[in-house]
């Protein structure tokens, strides 16, 4: 027996339960009457070749295994149906076990748009554990979310990370005239507002996207796509699609990379050394899926913070590779058309948390990875740990 075969059958039998695995070599080739064909060529249909009802985690690796852990599940723990309510900005505050994140900022299930914002909420991670012992073992629960009340200042968030500084590290897209802007909110009541930056030297952005800090320092980073105009709730753009550098004790900011169609996701691997930013193209296309659903790698300059040295890390299979982050062994997660997909470090797709329905955003908290699914959110009981974000 082969090692690659080995290796499946060791995956097909170890896998936790509610996951299956999916042997590459029992898909590479199939044949001229396939009906994949035809039903791939939107990116709006899954990959799902065992049929296996979704909610479902998928096995592409048996590396996979080592995230998941020996008992990993999926579940339901909050359901609003017909309001996306869980999409971007999701920041894990440690120290009060709370998860917070943003309605969809111009979506169909939004319900803004160039006279109404988005609303920002979180969900308490210590009443979805009471909430999931009280059930028993697979049950989805449905657990209360709370809506923050904030400034008018905060227009439309789409990205979240930190804690920065003890505060909530917010990027809005702005709203109608009203500028995209990075915000700083504190965790707790009355939620007061900094605006630390909104505009590029006099000009508003396009609409801001998604922001990390880069590890081991304060300074600032994110990504500048059009969203809003495609969204109707921002005018046209005046600048091209850029991602920045912005450094809050001096006020400097500056473009460190461009010619990317639609730069969305970012993210930095732990020794700072290394940034990940994805391109959603394909969200404005046409034809099928023939622009960008990529994830680049750059090399970041250890002098100026440039990213150079561009590649591609991955290719989404279905829809787009939107939010992006990254666990303590390396591996990245990004969400896409069907749920998550996990990378390894090389860029090999190793497992996918399939929910049969496209999901932006992900974090992990102390009780597993959370997923946000627009109108649900789902907690995976994964071993994997997501790497610090946060700075003192």
């Amino acid at each position: 027996m082969s090692v690659v075969a080995m290796a499946a059958l060791a995956a097909a039998s170890d896998i936790p339960a509610g996951a299956a695995y999916v042997d590459p070599l029992t898909y590479d080739v199939l044949g001229p009457n396939s009906t994949w064909y035809a039903a791939r060529n939107t990116s709006t249909v899954g990959f799902n070749p065992t049929n296996n009802p979704s909610p479902f985690i998928q096995v592409f690796d048996p590396s996979f295994l080592s995230i998941l852990g020996p008992s990993a599940t999926i579940r339901s723990i909050a359901s609003n149906p017909g309001f996306a309510f869980a999409h971007e900005a999701p920041i894990y505050d440690a120290g009060n076990n709370l998860l917070f994140f943003s309605s969809n900022d111009g979506g169909p299930l939004g319900y803004n748009g160039w006279y109404n914002n988005s609303i920002v909420s979180f969900i308490n991670m210590t009443e979805v554990d009471e909430a999931i012992e009280a059930a028993g073992p697979g049950a989805d629960v449905n657990v209360q979310i709370t809506t923050l009340n904030l400034s008018d200042d905060v227009q439309m968030v789409n990205g979240g990370t930190g804690l920065y500084k003890g505060n909530l590290l917010f990027v809005t897209s702005g709203r109608a005239l009203l500028p995209p802007s990075i915000v700083l909110v504190n965790p707790n009541p009355p939620y007061n507002t900094t605006v630390l930056l909104d505009n590029f030297l006099g000009r508003q952005f396009n609409s801001l996207n998604d922001v990390k800090i880069l590890p081991g320092t304060d300074i600032i980073f994110f990504t500048d796509p059009t969203n809003g105009w495609g969204h109707d709730f921002r005018p046209a753009p005046m600048m091209p699609c850029q991602v920045y550098r912005f450094d809050p004790s001096t006020g400097q900011v500056r473009v460190v990379a461009d010619q990317l169609d639609q730069p969305n996701g970012i993210a930095f691997t732990p020794d700072g050394k290394t940034a990940f930013v994805t391109d959603t193209a394909i969200s404005t296309g046409f034809l099928g899926q023939t622009f960008p659903a990529t994830i680049y790698a750059y090399d970041v300059d250890p002098i100026t913070q440039a990213f150079t040295n561009r590649r591609v890390f991955a290719y989404s299979d279905s829809g787009i590779p939107d939010g992006i982050q990254l666990d303590t062994m390396g591996n990245v997660y990004s969400g896409c058309g069907e749920g998550t997909h996990v990378w390894n470090s090389r860029g090999t797709l190793i497992g996918k948390f399939f929910l049969n329905s496209t999901t932006a955003e992900m974090m992990f908290t102390k009780s597993g990875l959370v997923i946000l699914d627009e109108e649900s959110m789902y907690l995976v009981d994964v071993v994997a740990k997501g790497i610090e974000l946060g700075t003192a």
